[in-house]
C-alpha cells in the first residue's frame, strides 16, 4: 500500500468520526510521512523502506541470501595508470548490487584468453586503485582479478549494523558480502576468464568478507586470506550468550561460523608473527577451527597486509587451488 493511499484512508476515517483536520495538521502529517520515507531509504542499505528482507540468519547465526539473478554490468577499457610499464588489459566495470552501481577494476594478464580469476577484496580504508599493487603481482602469476569498490571503503560499524539487524534492516556488512558475491558472478561472465577456475582473496577485513562469500558461493574453488582472523564469537561471554539477537548477529558476521560449510573450497591463511593489527594468536585460533583442505603460512615482518615475502606461498597455493 502506498503512503498516498494510507493518507487517504486516514482522512476518510477522520471524516467519518466527525473530526475535521485543519490544513496545518494535514501539511504536518504529510511532512512527517515524507520524513519517514526519506529516513527509511537512507538507513535501509538493502533498498526502499518497508521492502521485504532479502537475507536470512539461522538460529545458529548463519547468513544466507536467495538465489542471485544474472549479473547486469557495463565494461569500459581504460589506460593502465597503476602499472604503466605493464602490458595488462585494465577495464572499469560497473555492476548492479543491492540497488546501487558498484565499480570494479578488472585486470587481465597480457596475452591471455582464458585466465583463472580472483575476486580481490582490499582491507578497510583501501581503494580498488591502491589494491592494484597486489593485482599486478597476481597478474604476473597469470591470474585475472576483479577488485570492487567496497561500500564505506570496507570499514564497518558493528554497533550500528546490530541496530539495523534488530530493526529488520540489512546491515552494511551483509551488503558488502552480497557485493562480493555479485562480483564473483560478474567475473565469471568475462570472456577472458575461465568461469570454472575462480577463487577469492581478501586482505584484513576484506579477508573476513571473503570467507563468507566463498562459503555462500559453491562455484569458488577456495579463499585466501591475508592478515585476518575471525572475531572469536564461538567463545561468547555470558552476556552475549544470554542475548539471542546479539548472538545470532555476532555469529553471522564471524568467518569462524562458516568453516563447516566452506569445504570442498580450500582455506588458506597467510599471516605475520608480528602483525601490527590482528595478532598471530587470533589467526591461529581461526585456523584451528577451519576444516580440511586448509593451509597456513607465516612471515616475520612487523606489518599488516601483503608483503613480498608472502608471494611464494601465494603463488604455490593459487596453483593448487586453480590448477
Amino acid at each position: 500500500m502506498s503512503r498516498q493511499n494510507s493518507g487517504k484512508k486516514a482522512s476518510k476515517y477522520k471524516a467519518s468520526s466527525g473530526i475535521k483536520a485543519s490544513k496545518p495538521t494535514v501539511l504536518l502529517l504529510g511532512f512527517l510521512l515524507i520524513l519517514v520515507g526519506v529516513f527509511g531509504i537512507l538507513y535501509n542499505p538493502s533498498g526502499s523502506a518497508g521492502a521485504e528482507a532479502s537475507w536470512e540468519v539461522s538460529e545458529a547465526g548463519t547468513l544466507t541470501f536467495p538465489d542471485r539473478e544474472e549479473p547486469v554490468f557495463s565494461v569500459q577499457e581504460i589506460e593502465d595508470t597503476y602499472a604503466p610499464e605493464n602490458s595488462d588489459t585494465l577495464k572499469l566495470l560497473s555492476f548492479e548490487s543491492r540497488g546501487q552501481k558498484t565499480q570494479a577494476l578488472l585486470r587481465i594478464p597480457a596475452n591471455s584468453s582464458s585466465s583463472p580469476g580472483l575476486v580481490l577484496l582490499p582491507g578497510a580504508g583501501i581503494s580498488k586503485e591502491v589494491e592494484q599493487g597486489l593485482a599486478v603481482e597476481l597478474s604476473k602469476m597469470g591470474y585475472a582479478t576483479l577488485t570492487p569498490d567496497q561500500r564505506n571503503l570496507g570499514s564497518i560499524n558493528i554497533d550500528r549494523d546490530f541496530e539495523f539487524f534488530k530493526a529488520g534492516l540489512e546491515p552494511l556488512e551483509y551488503t558488502m558480502v552480497y557485493d562480493a558475491l555479485k562480483a564473483s558472478d560478474v567475473l565469471a561472465f568475462q570472456p577472458e576468464v575461465d568461469p570454472e577456475r575462480l577463487a577469492i582473496l581478501g586482505e584484513s577485513n576484506g579477508g573476513r568478507l571473503a570467507v563468507l562469500a566463498c562459503a555462500l558461493n559453491p562455484s569458488l574453488k577456495g579463499v585466501i586470506v591475508i592478515s585476518t582472523a575471525g572475531y572469536g564469537t564461538e567463545n561468547s561471554d555470558s552476556a552475549l550468550a544470554n542475548d539471542s539477537e546479539a548472538y545470532r548477529f555476532s555469529r553471522s558476521i564471524d568467518p569462524n561460523t562458516y568453516f563447516e560449510t566452506l569445504p570442498p573450497a580450500k582455506f588458506v591463511q597467510i599471516h605475520s608473527f608480528n602483525d601490527t593489527v590482528i595478532s598471530h594468536d587470533q589467526a591461529l585460533r581461526t585456523f584451528a577451527l577451519a576444516r580440511e583442505p586448509k593451509a597456513m603460512y607465516n612471515v616475520t615482518e612487523e606489518t599488516h597486509g601483503y608483503t613480498a615475502s608472502m608471494r611464494p606461498y601465494l603463488e604455490k597455493e593459487l596453483a593448487l587451488i586453480l590448477k
